[in-house]
């Protein structure tokens, strides 16, 4: 018989014992209601948590100790860019099945994960030029540009440029995941869908178009959310998915113009270290709009 640990994939983590609430409770008699501090094996909290990994992650390029504000803030981001992911996904999932009321928890997760990911931007206003300049050069090329979780977050949104991808091509894995969320439909183009099958009159087009292409603005969707807006119910769900659509796209914004003023702060317009434009370039992507419907339907409305 092969033994489960050896059969475990390496980066997987050792499973942790359930613990039954008669279980707790007999525990608690047995201490006097301390708290455990002898464990046979590894620390329940660690295995589950996996808190002793995440500490070995960090690897300064620089003797300078801020350095370590920027790769750990780096790190978090990302970590909240792969939890938004999850819950767009799972809204996605919902959305599909029709399951709209359902479809709001995600949804309103994901935007307190947008807020966390925004909070993480405080951690790094200390940075001017100067602190910057004192390590940017040991990043060599290094840039969050080429961050492809948020390439997943951005495609799953409905912002999609496929040339974006490029940087990609020799990490296989990663550029094959790329390459799939982009054949795949965005929460958008299943909002999309949603409506259609809600009775919306939207063109064919519309909703058989290539998804690999980043959405252009129609009229007919825009009018469907003034429509669907007039109905102040409790019961129009999805005047309450609109709400909740919105409030993911604004806090997608915030942490965006956030980029901008960080950028600002702490490098001016020199060129990005991945070789943009730096600030000119992402001032210029501010002007593509998550759910754009969403938006213009309020000045009819």
């Amino acid at each position: 018989m092969v033994d489960q640990t050896e059969r475990r994939a390496p980066n997987r983590p050792a499973p942790v014992r359930p613990v039954t609430p008669a279980q707790r409770a007999a525990q608690a008699e047995r201490t006097g209601g301390e708290p455990t501090l002898e464990f046979a094996d590894m620390v329940p909290y660690d295995a589950y948590v996996q808190a002793s990994a995440l500490h070995r992650m960090q690897h300064p390029l620089s003797s300078d100790p801020g350095e370590m504000s920027f790769l750990m803030v780096s790190q978090i981001m990302e970590l909240y860019f792969g939890l938004t992911c999850h819950e767009l996904r799972e809204t996605q999932r919902l959305l599909r099945a029709d399951q709209i009321w359902d479809a709001l928890a995600p949804l309103r997760r994901a935007k307190l994960h947008l807020e966390g990911l925004n909070a993480a931007w405080q951690g790094l206003r200390w940075m001017s030029p100067a602190d910057f300049n004192r390590f940017r050069n040991l990043l060599g090329e290094a840039s969050g540009f080429q961050s492809a979780m948020y390439r997943q977050l951005e495609f799953l949104l409905g912002l999609r440029d496929p040339t974006l991808i490029r940087p990609f091509r020799r990490q296989t894995d990663v550029y094959a995941a790329l390459t799939a969320a982009l054949a795949t439909p965005s929460l958008w183009d299943d909002v999309l869908a949603l409506l259609a099958r809600r009775g919306v009159d939207l063109p064919a087009d519309l909703l058989d178009r290539d998804v690999a292409v980043e959405h252009d603005p129609h009229p007919s969707v825009e009018a469907a959310w003034v429509r669907i807006y007039d109905d102040g119910g409790p019961d129009n769900h999805l005047r309450l998915l609109g709400e909740a659509l919105s409030s993911v796209a604004e806090e997608f914004g915030d942490w965006r113009w956030n980029h901008v003023k960080a950028v600002q702060r702490t490098m001016g317009a020199k060129v990005g270290s991945g070789g943009s434009a730096g600030l000119a370039w992402l001032q210029r992507s501010m002007a593509r709009v998550v759910f754009p419907e969403l938006w213009s339907a309020r000045t009819a409305m």
